[in-house]
């Protein structure tokens, strides 16, 4: 059966990367214009880059519970084989779709943390309005819910790997017909 140590750490990890990934949404970085002291020019002034923070702890707790899953269930081609079945054909289905939400979420979550990060560092004469460029509303929303998805996938996936390599029973007879009873 599946290790409920393992289930419980990797929730937690991807409870936390959650959290994390929705803190970030709510704190993403915005601009405002500013005139400089002798008003020639407007640049554009960030305020708190703690969603960039956020977002970054989001990817390292989310990469860390698929790590441990990876890890747990010898990344699905180590080990001893898995018994043919239902249990094996969810397994590999779910190791597939485990791995696409894991690199969109973290695709998102770093794009998000590097974007969030940027500040244009130019000023522009007080007649033209700068670009004070910001990250989109919903890059760190759409990690947060990929971590979800990954969450429930990579969990089932692990359940039904465990089950699997449970009831694996080896052959343990000759590889050749027995003839012993037709003497």
């Amino acid at each position: 059966m599946a290790s409920m140590l393992i289930l419980i750490t990797v929730f937690i990890f991807d409870i936390i990367a959650f959290g994390l990934a929705i803190a970030a949404e709510q704190r993403r970085s915005t601009a405002t214009v500013s005139l400089d002291g002798e008003a020639n020019y407007r640049y554009c002034v960030y305020d708190s880059d703690i969603s960039t923070g956020f977002g970054v702890g989001a990817l390292l707790f989310l990469m860390a519970s698929q790590v441990i899953i990876m890890v747990a269930s010898r990344c699905f081609c180590c080990g001893k084989p898995l018994s043919p079945g239902g249990s094996r054909a969810w397994a590999i289905v779910l190791f597939m779709v485990c791995w696409l939400f894991f690199l969109i979420a973290e695709i998102c979550l770093l794009a998000g943390s590097v974007r969030n990060a940027y500040h244009t560092k130019y000023a522009i004469a007080a007649a033209d309005p700068p670009s004070c460029s910001t990250l989109r509303k919903g890059v760190f929303g759409a990690g947060a819910a990929f971590v979800f998805f990954t969450s429930i996938v990579s969990e089932l996936y692990y359940v039904c790997y465990s089950k699997a390599r449970e009831s694996f029973q080896p052959y343990n007879r000759e590889p050749a017909v027995g003839m012993g009873t037709y003497k």
